[in-house]
């Protein structure tokens, strides 16, 4: 049974995940409407891996004899400067979220809750290749520039990117 400390905090995850999902498909929607189909795409399928993300909270804190709880969302922004600009929020999004999830972590140890930290391990491994996907990203968006041929065979790679990095078809 999970102690009522760790619930709480769970669902602020969740909360903190569902928000990552509509974040990633803010930026979906404007990199598409913005003529960039590949990063689109790969947006997209993000803001999926991010619900899903949610999901596995949901179920670990149900089958734990918890109420996982749907969030009231805050809207996300949804103009942006530059392709550019959206993987700088993405790094910085990612960033938060890591610190988020090594918080939850050490409230379980706190709480001596070792079955939660246990299952938060694919959480931690989890951000090392988010903030990582970020930062790479990001890195050849600064080296490529602003000009217009570099930015479509950038687009042109997240489109193959997004093909790699499919959702799990389950949540549990």
């Amino acid at each position: 049974m999970l102690k009522e400390k760790v619930q709480i905090a769970l669902n602020k995850q969740i909360e903190l995940e569902a928000y990552s999902s509509q974040l990633y498909l803010s930026m979906a929607s404007w990199a598409e409407k913005n003529g960039f189909n590949g990063s689109s795409q790969f947006l997209y399928v993000h803001a999926d891996e991010e619900r899903i993300h949610m999901l596995k909270l949901f179920h670990y804190i149900n089958d734990r004899e918890g109420h996982a709880i749907v969030p009231a969302l805050q809207q996300p922004p949804f103009n942006f400067e530059s392709i550019k600009a959206i993987f700088q929020e993405i790094l910085t999004h990612e960033k938060m979220i890591s610190e988020s999830i090594n918080n939850l972590v050490g409230i379980c140890v706190d709480e001596k809750d070792f079955t939660t930290q246990n299952f938060l391990q694919w959480y931690v491994s989890e951000q090392i290749e988010e903030e990582n996907m970020a930062k790479t990203n990001l890195d050849k968006l600064i080296l490529l520039g602003d000009d217009k041929a570099t930015m479509y065979m950038f687009d042109k790679d997240m489109s193959a990117l997004s093909l790699l990095s499919t959702a799990p078809p389950t949540a549990k």
